[in-house]
C-alpha cells in the first residue's frame, strides 16, 4: 500500500482519487499535484514509483499544508474567534451553525444531542 505522508493511501484508485484521502487536498488540487509531477491520472496507485511518490511528497510538502498542521491551523482559528468574542466564535462555541443556515426547523446534527433510541 503506497503511503504519502504519513497516509495509507489507497492502491486500486487511480492516482487523483487516491491522493484525495489526505486531509487537505481534493481532487483539485490533487490533479494539479499529477500535472506538476508528469504523472498520468489514469495510472492506479500501486503502479507508482518510489522515485514517483518522492516527487509527490515533495511537491505536496513544499506548496500546500495538510493533514496535522492543518487541523490545527483550522482549530486555532476558531479558537481565535472564539476568544475575540466575534459571532463566528460564539456560534461555534455553542454549536450553532455559523455560516447563516436556518435553525428553526434545520440544524438537528449541530444542535441536538443524539436521541437514545429503546429505552
Amino acid at each position: 500500500m503506497p503511503r504519502i505522508l504519513g497516509v495509507d493511501i489507497p492502491q486500486n484508485k487511480k492516482v487523483p482519487y487516491a491522493l484525495g484521502h489526505l486531509y487537505g487536498i481534493g481532487l483539485h488540487r490533487a490533479r494539479i499535484v499529477c500535472a506538476e509531477c508528469g504523472i498520468d491520472e489514469n495510472r492506479r496507485s500501486h503502479q507508482l514509483t518510489e522515485e514517483e511518490l518522492g516527487k509527490i511528497t515533495t511537491f505536496i510538502e513544499s506548496n500546500y499544508v495538510i493533514e496535522g498542521a492543518l487541523r490545527r491551523e483550522i482549530s486555532s482559528n476558531i479558537q481565535r474567534f472564539k476568544e475575540i468574542g466575534c459571532y463566528r466564535g460564539y456560534r461555534h462555541a455553542r454549536s450553532l451553525p455559523c455560516r447563516g443556515q436556518r435553525t428553526r426547523t434545520n440544524s438537528r446534527t449541530r444542535k441536538d444531542p443524539p436521541e437514545v433510541i429503546g429505552n
